[in-house]
Order: C-alpha cells, then structure tokens, then sequence
C-alpha cells in the first residue's frame, strides 16, 4: 500500500474520483436519503487521498462569504467526505479533513469550517475537534433561499467559530 494525499483543482479532478462516489453513495441509494434532492455546490479545491494511484478517500473545500448573525464572515466549508468501503476505519478520513483544515489555515482567509453530516456520523466528527452549531441554517436551492435542516451542521475553529444563531451560506450548501 502506497498512499499519497494530494490537494487538487474541484472540476479537473471530478472525472478521477467520480467512481468513487459512485461506488460509496450510487444513485438509487442517495435518492431514498433525508437530503437526496438536495442540489450541492461544486467543491473548489479536492483532497483525495489515492492508494497506488487510485482515489480511496475524498473531502471537498468549498470558499464563501456568508452571513452569521446579519454580519458578513468567511467560510470555509468542508464536504463530500467519502472512502472506499474497503479503506474504512484506518484514518484516512481523519487524514484527509487534517490536510483540509490546514489547507484553509495556511490561507488566513477563512473564519471557520462548516460541515453537515448525517445525524449517525456526528461522533465522528465530534471526536476530532468539531463543535455543532445550534440555530439555523440557510442555503440556495433552486434559486430561493430555504432553511437547509437536512444535515447536522457542525463548525471547527479556524480563527473564530459561531456556535448559534443564524446563518446563511448565500449560495449552495456543500
């Protein structure tokens, strides 16, 4: 086993790591799902993790300027985390969101680090350091602004991090 992390370009790398969400989440499963319908936001930057050169974890980053508590603020959002079913349990993940964390660190641009997850991966997420924000949450879907309550949104400090209140992500959720 040879594994290499590599943060790349969102589009460029779509084609390399598309078999891997379509093995891990495939059509028909996602479509019974509490967010199935839901329309995401293209991540900008890819962290995958490859083994021997084949993708076997993911986490996307995503950049926005939103609004907390009517104050513009800095995203950065952290989504699309999956890994093969075959590379499970061995802190690929882990390592994947740490490169993605520092990644939006070393840029001094960002706030924070918002995810959503399902409500069965919350300790997971919580056991790594992230916090879950108590309040709303708002997202573009089809071109209004709705309520995004699919998800578990949870926040990691980058400089500082909301914990309550509202939030509007004025564009897609990731």
């Amino acid at each position: 086993m040879s594994i290499e992390i590599e943060i790349v370009t969102g589009d460029a790398s779509w084609p390399s790591v598309k078999p891997l969400f379509d093995l891990v989440w495939p059509r028909e499963a996602v479509e019974k799902l509490s967010w199935g319908h839901v329309v995401f936001a293209y991540p900008e930057l890819r962290v995958i993790v490859e083994d021997d050169g084949q993708p076997v974890c993911h986490v996307g980053l995503y950049r926005r300027d939103g609004m907390w508590k009517d104050r513009k603020t800095r995203i950065g959002g952290i989504g699309g985390v999956v890994t093969h079913p075959d590379y499970r349990r061995r802190g690929l993940a882990s390592l994947a969101l740490t490169a993605a964390l520092h990644t939006l660190k070393d840029e001094r641009a960002t706030d924070f680090a918002l995810l959503f997850c399902e409500p069965h991966n919350v300790d997971f997420y919580t056991g790594r350091n992230w916090k879950p924000f108590i309040g709303e949450v708002y997202a573009e879907q089809h071109g209004e602004r709705v309520r995004f309550d699919v998800m578990t949104p949870l926040v990691s400090y980058l400089k500082r991090a909301p914990h309550e209140g509202e939030m509007d992500l004025c564009g897609l959720p990731w």
